[in-house]
């Protein structure tokens, strides 16, 4: 037994949840878990499988003194995007109180592991990931009122503060010395990047649209993909979606596979009714290298900090190619603004010095 000053475990809190919400299971495991401090763990009740999803301090429960707040109602999310008619996992309980939500169990193959098994489809699943975007920012530009995405959004201080995660960590934690003159250029550009992203046109966004944040289920009476992890879900530009799903960190698309799912999303955001800024190729690829340009510097450095503050080594095989990512986009839009070519080539000097994020460690 727990004594007065021992906090439970998270197990205990699941099962104390399981309880309360009149629901027979048990723990049978516990599920991966990625970059976030939330817990999921496979219950087996008589009727088959759910997942209980233990989020600590982010539904106001034991934690919520200790915990950084930042997380989104997972189930305001999950009750927008269910009205759009998206495919969302089902709530089955909320146990605030245990910081537990119990959901569908989508099994354990996201579409990055089901391309290990059937490459051969990426073209099929991603055009239904680009079809299903748009048709979320069409369903949301239909809003009427306020709702949980309107209450944050990419703005001038969310983007500046991810580019320069990338100086703090991507550089400076991997070893680099940087002058004050090669500081400066450096936040000339990010400045630059974070107010132009800033002022882009806002929509739905998803924050983290990419192939481990969608299952696939192969039955027949359901859709192949089913969203997760979307209780971040934000105001932001229409293209941040498209960059987070087509240069996600875990998958290698070539240029012509972007080009191709880009068409794609223009045509289905043209159907859905997309609304706003003119959805042409030209357009979105512009704003797709800008924020491409942002989120991959950002997640280079996010990788390189995962390692660093929470111990999680996972992320750092992912951090050279975020950086190749981000770089082949600023030579696509370095011509726009002189703090971009400047940016292109202090990249090009620094990025060779990095050592790695563990030998600070060693």
């Amino acid at each position: 037994m727990n004594g007065p000053d021992v906090e439970p475990t998270a197990e205990q809190l699941v099962q104390k949840a399981l309880a309360q919400a009149a629901i027979s299971g048990r723990i049978v495991e516990e599920m991966p878990q990625g970059a976030s401090t939330r817990r999921f763990f496979r219950i087996r009740t008589e009727g088959g499988t759910l997942v209980a999803m233990f989020a600590p301090g982010s539904m106001g429960g034991p934690l919520a003194a200790k915990q950084a707040s930042g997380h989104a109602s997972f189930l305001a999310a999950q009750s927008l995007l269910h009205g759009f008619g998206l495919p969302v996992p089902a709530v089955h309980a909320c146990v605030p109180e245990h910081d537990v939500i119990v959901v569908d169990d989508l099994g354990d193959e996201t579409l990055a592991a089901h391309l290990l098994r059937r490459p051969e489809r990426a073209a099929e699943l991603y055009t239904h990931a680009v079809e299903l975007l748009a048709h979320a920012q069409a369903e949301f530009a239909r809003v009427k009122g306020p709702c949980i995405v309107h209450e944050r959004a990419f703005d001038y201080d969310l983007l500046r503060f991810e580019i320069d995660h990338f100086l703090d960590y991507g550089l400076l934690g991997c070893g680099v010395e940087v002058t004050a003159s090669q500081r400066r250029t450096f936040e000339a550009a990010a400045h630059l990047l974070a107010s132009t992203v800033a002022e882009l046109e806002r929509g739905f966004v998803h924050r983290d649209y990419q192939s481990r944040n969608l299952m696939v289920r192969e039955l027949a009476d359901h859709p192949p993909l089913t969203w997760i992890d979307f209780q971040d879900a934000m105001l932001g530009p229409r293209a941040y979606d498209l960059v987070a799903l087509l240069m996600d960190s875990y998958q290698n698309f070539a240029e012509p596979f972007v080009q191709a799912r880009l068409h794609d999303y223009v045509r289905a955001a043209e159907r859905a009714g997309v609304t706003g800024q003119p959805a042409s190729y030209d357009a979105i690829r512009r704003e797709f290298d800008l924020i491409t340009a942002q989120r991959k510097l950002k997640d280079a450095g996010r990788f390189v900090y995962l390692y660093q503050v929470r111990q999680n080594p996972s992320f750092l095989a992912y951090v050279d190619g975020a950086i190749v990512r981000a770089t082949a986009a600023l030579e696509r839009v370095k011509g726009d603004h002189p703090a971009l070519v400047a940016l292109a080539e202090l990249l090009a000097e620094l990025v060779p010095k990095r050592r790695s994020p563990k030998a600070r460690y060693s």
